[in-house]
């Protein structure tokens, strides 16, 4: 008997063929969970998402959809979208982006995005409060895989973003976006800052203010 036949552990990876991947989320045990599939193996998460994890998550796609907004950037946002690439890899990130050209890229009648049809989004980012070194470590490697151009953490209890430009299935840290050109990683720090201490209302006028400079 496989592993995944005796047990299915979750929020860690478990060797899997693709085909023992599909049957794990297609069960309706795991409706709700968040799929991952990489070399060989699959991760599904289960943990609960608290408050601190959901305030960051807001804070960071209103601040991208402000950004974008004031300084005329075409925008596809994707919350908890499943990109497939047929037998290899998955990935269900906590948010993700097509940017400028590639705004228009996935039409919107469609549910899982077919990377074997369309190209990876430009920017994925994972909300981390307690899956920090699997998004540092494994997923980090899976989204260099797919070709994603840019990847964000939000560690969410040491209040830091973490970014890395991805070429050529490899990644280096950035401290200002490339796909979006002008926002800093520490005016995004600053916001998360602030929102422990006000409501997202004043963060989003704050972030006005700095991206109207």
């Amino acid at each position: 008997m496989s592993q995944l036949q005796a047990k299915l552990p979750t929020d860690t990876w478990v060797n899997a063929t693709w085909d023992e991947y599909i049957k794990a989320i297609s069960n309706p045990t795991y409706e709700n969970a968040r799929g991952y599939y990489y070399n060989g193996r699959m991760r599904l998460e289960m943990s609960a998402l608290g408050n601190p994890h959901s305030r960051d998550h807001f804070i960071v796609i209103a601040a991208i959809a402000l950004f974008t907004s004031i300084r005329g950037i075409d925008l596809d946002g994707h919350d908890n979208c499943t990109y497939r690439k047929t037998g290899c890899a998955e990935a269900q990130p906590d948010v993700s982006f097509y940017v400028g050209a590639n705004a228009e890229t996935v039409p919107w009648e469609v549910t899982i995005i077919d990377l074997d049809t369309y190209s990876p989004p430009d920017l994925v980012i994972e909300v981390a409060y307690s899956s920090l070194a699997d998004d540092k470590g494994e997923k980090r490697l899976l989204y260099e895989s797919l070709g994603v151009r840019e990847y964000w953490i939000i560690d969410v209890q040491n209040v830091q973003v973490i970014a890395f430009e991805i070429q050529n299935r490899g990644s280096r840290r950035i401290d200002e976006s490339q796909v979006l050109p002008g926002l800093e990683m520490a005016v995004l720090e600053e916001a998360f800052r602030r929102s422990r201490q006000m409501n997202h209302g004043k963060v989003s006028a704050w972030l006005l203010s700095q991206f109207q400079v």
